[in-house]
């Protein structure tokens, strides 16, 4: 394939950008707090568009369109189901986790969280959730990886394996350096280029194709419907990916970076606005290409939105969208190796090795950490046949179904205790490993697994914590001191 200069150009001046930000973000990192939570300064607009830019990833321009044009209008329920989790998640969990956290000897990161809220001085439950976080985000991190490569496989003509080490260098350099205020940033300008591209193609081409009417004459009615066609497990598996929120590291850590309680009811409405608008333009993205492409079908049906770019637009235009692609995937993968470094230099290297370690030296062990989860997700990517779906959705099952009623319970129930947390991790993450093992025996096997995980980790939860006699009373005093600051 002959790569086209003015996209080549556009490419490399929007990665240029990236990577001024991440150098001005390293002069702005003066230690490790600022490095994995940015000092707790993001203003509103920049905490709600990084968290949107690093929940919705390559899935919203590769993974969610391409499901679209292959199944129809049926596959919108996963975007449903988010929606409605997302903003619950911001009613329920958002305030009180900012709060909490500062509260709880100002902790960093979440199993700090866990930790001191806990009273575990043992390092138990820190551990524990350090490991299932390094887990599910190296699958989580190949998810993006993947997205990567099939970008520059599709626009520049690499080889998949090319594609993969290139898409993983640049990601990693930025996130290196500059940590999260690097991060946060980027997500901001990479999260209002996602929302432009996913409203302006489908838009150009619904007029080019004639509207509404040509459109539904050149595709299957079938795949104008909104009614499920795999049935009603197929239906609550879809909305059950709501479910995911309550858990996910990356986006709970903006929460807790937020920079006053007070601000969190204006990110949200910002937050919510932007990712409906943007799945309403990945709906549109899938249908449309189904309807643009019905006469000769793409191989890949991940890549309806690039190509629908470069059909759509000159050049030049063409290669600042398609560098939304990579805005997806580079704004989720940056979140997820900081926080699988901020794990392993804040929870595990200072907690068993080092705990006297200053905060360049922690600094340093993050960056060391970046690289290693960066390398193992590559690893995992190899295979090109890899579904961005696929291996989102276990993570995100995975993340959803060990944290989720963790983090719920923490924030809503006084006797909670550090041995009900560490059985609703345990709980959570082995039923979204053994689960899909099972789905060949139909049925109930059938649902995604973060439902039978959610419930089962929230029932051992309370199980464990009731029979081992709830919170000690520094435990349930800390939590009314919190509660009075709500």
């Amino acid at each position: 394939m002959a790569v086209e200069t003015p996209i080549l150009v556009t490419f490399i001046a929007y990665l240029a950008l990236m990577i001024l930000l991440g150098l001005y973000a390293y002069k702005a990192t003066n230690n490790h707090s600022d490095y994995i939570l940015g000092g707790r300064s993001l203003s509103p607009s920049v905490a709600a568009l990084s968290v949107g830019a690093s929940d919705m990833s390559g899935w919203l321009l590769l993974g969610l369109p391409g499901a679209i044009y292959t199944s129809g209008a049926s596959e919108v329920w996963i975007g449903v189901g988010l929606v409605v989790g997302a903003a619950i998640n911001w009613v329920i969990a958002a305030k009180r986790l900012r709060i909490y956290t500062e509260l709880a000897n100002n902790s960093q990161t979440l199993p700090e969280f866990l930790s001191n809220r806990f009273n575990d001085q043992a390092g138990y439950l820190k551990t524990v959730s350090a490991i299932a976080i390094l887990v599910f985000f190296t699958f989580y991190t190949a998810s993006g990886l993947v997205a990567g490569a099939f970008l520059f496989e599709e626009v520049f003509g690499f080889d998949y394996t090319m594609a993969l080490l290139i898409g993983t260098l640049i990601i990693v350099s930025y996130t290196f350096v500059g940590g999260f205020f690097a991060v946060s940033w980027t997500d901001f300008f990479q999260g209002i280029l996602m929302l432009i591209a996913l409203l302006l193609v489908p838009c150009t081409i619904y007029f080019e194709l004639g509207g509404s009417d040509a459109i539904s004459q050149t595709i299957p009615p079938e795949l104008l419907s909104f009614a499920p066609t795999a049935g009603i497990i197929a239906l609550v598996s879809s909305l059950a990916w709501g479910l995911g929120y309550f858990g996910q590291p990356h986006i709970l850590v903006r929460f807790m970076a937020i920079r006053s309680a007070d601000d969190v009811a204006t990110s949200r409405n910002i937050a919510m606005s932007w990712m409906t608008l943007s799945l309403c333009g990945a709906l549109a993205t899938g249908l449309i290409g189904a309807a643009y492409f019905a006469a000769e079908p793409l191989n890949n049906p991940e890549t309806v939105f690039i190509f629908l770019s470069k059909v759509a637009f000159n050049p030049w235009i063409a290669g600042l969208l398609i560098a939304a692609i990579l805005s997806a995937v580079m704004s989720t993968v940056d979140s997820q190796l900081l926080v699988s470094s901020s794990v392993i230099s804040e929870d595990l290297y200072r907690q068993f090795i080092r705990p006297k370690a200053t905060d360049k030296e922690l600094m340093m062990v993050g960056r060391i950490a970046v690289v290693s989860i960066a390398a193992l997700a590559l690893i995992i990517a190899q295979d090109p046949k890899s579904s961005v779906l696929g291996l989102v959705g276990y993570a995100w099952a995975g993340f959803g179904a060990a944290f989720g009623p963790l983090v719920i319970l923490s924030l809503y129930w006084k006797d909670y205790n550090k041995f009900g947390a560490i059985a609703s991790i345990v709980t959570g993450t082995l039923v979204v490993i053994i689960w899909p093992e099972l789905k060949e025996l139909g049925g109930l096997f059938a649902l995604y697994e973060i439902i039978p995980g959610f419930i089962l980790a929230a029932i051992a939860g309370v199980g464990v914590s009731k029979a081992t006699g709830g919170s000690c009373d520094n435990v349930k005093q800390q939590f009314e001191a919190f509660s009075q600051k709500l």
